[in-house]
């Protein structure tokens, strides 16, 4: 299992509509409505996996680093958690946001 970044570690997510009104990609997952943020502690893991994660149509993405905290302070007040994964997809570690911010 991979270690929780710190609150000042730089993470890596997608982002949708980069250079605009740019948002964080995040999921529901249906049969269990949990809604999620995948995050990843290098670049090269968020592309390799992000290949495979579901993007719409037509929408450009990129992925950006963020610091942990920040990321932690909008998941929390957009009701996400954060999902630690490596570069195939497998969950490292389910974040719960409030633990990260205060």
């Amino acid at each position: 299992m991979t270690a929780q970044p710190k609150k000042n570690d730089w993470v890596f997510v997608a982002v949708e509509n980069p250079g605009g009104l740019e948002q964080i990609v995040g999921y529901t997952d249906k049969p269990s409505g949990v809604s999620y943020i995948p995050v990843f502690t290098s670049k090269e893991d968020a592309q390799a996996c992000f290949i495979n994660l579901p993007r719409k149509a037509g929408k450009k993405y990129e992925i950006q680093a963020i610091l942990f905290e920040e990321l932690a302070k909008d998941a929390l007040a957009n009701t996400f958690l954060l999902f630690l994964l490596d570069g195939e997809g497998h969950i490292q570690d389910k974040i719960d946001p409030a633990t990260v911010v205060g």
